[in-house]
């Protein structure tokens, strides 16, 4: 699951690159929305990977 949200999350890093610099204005609103979309998919993939896990381990 873990390794889900890091695929979300770099593709929104991509998303957010070429949609939010400009270099691709005609797909900077489709980007936009890909951006949010793949953040909220990625924060709710890392929250099940914690919660399945047990939390954060202890030292």
């Amino acid at each position: 699951m873990l390794t889900w949200a890091i695929i979300f999350l770099v593709v929104a890093l991509l998303a957010a690159f070429f949609g939010f610099s400009g270099l691709v204005t005609v797909a900077a609103g489709i980007a936009q929305i890909l951006f949010f979309l793949f953040l909220v998919i990625f924060l709710i993939f890392l929250v099940i990977s914690l919660t399945r896990r047990g939390g954060a381990r202890k030292s």
